[in-house]
């Protein structure tokens, strides 16, 4: 069963989960040709190993701590955090409290 994703103009509610961080799930919120958008949650202590994407992407941190990694350098990011990176370049992070970030990737072809 596919799941759904928002249509065109409709509201997305991104607030924090306060407290209900162990009970949200990772869900892609819109995907289009050229543009997808998630909430990813990260327990504390998960690692998302290195990875790379063509396109390019951001990543905000919405609530909890992170440490990401790219260029060779690791950085701490916390809720109120907003990043970008180019396509092609490898990162990853590691959870260091629970986390939820919403990731925008633009879908290179």
């Amino acid at each position: 069963m596919a799941i759904p994703h928002a249509a065109s103009g409709q509201l997305i509610d991104v607030q924090p989960l306060a407290g209900k961080l162990s009970e949200g799930r990772t869900v892609a919120l819109f995907k289009s040709e050229e543009l997808e958008v998630m909430r990813l949650i990260v327990p504390a202590g998960k690692t998302v190993p290195s990875h790379q994407v063509k396109g390019e992407i951001t990543v905000q941190c919405l609530e909890g701590e992170i440490s990401f990694t790219a260029n060779g350098q690791t950085q701490p990011m916390k809720a109120g955090q907003l990043l970008w990176l180019a396509g092609g370049v490898p990162h990853g992070l590691t959870a260091v409290q629970d986390a939820s970030l919403l990731v925008t990737l633009h879908l290179r072809k």
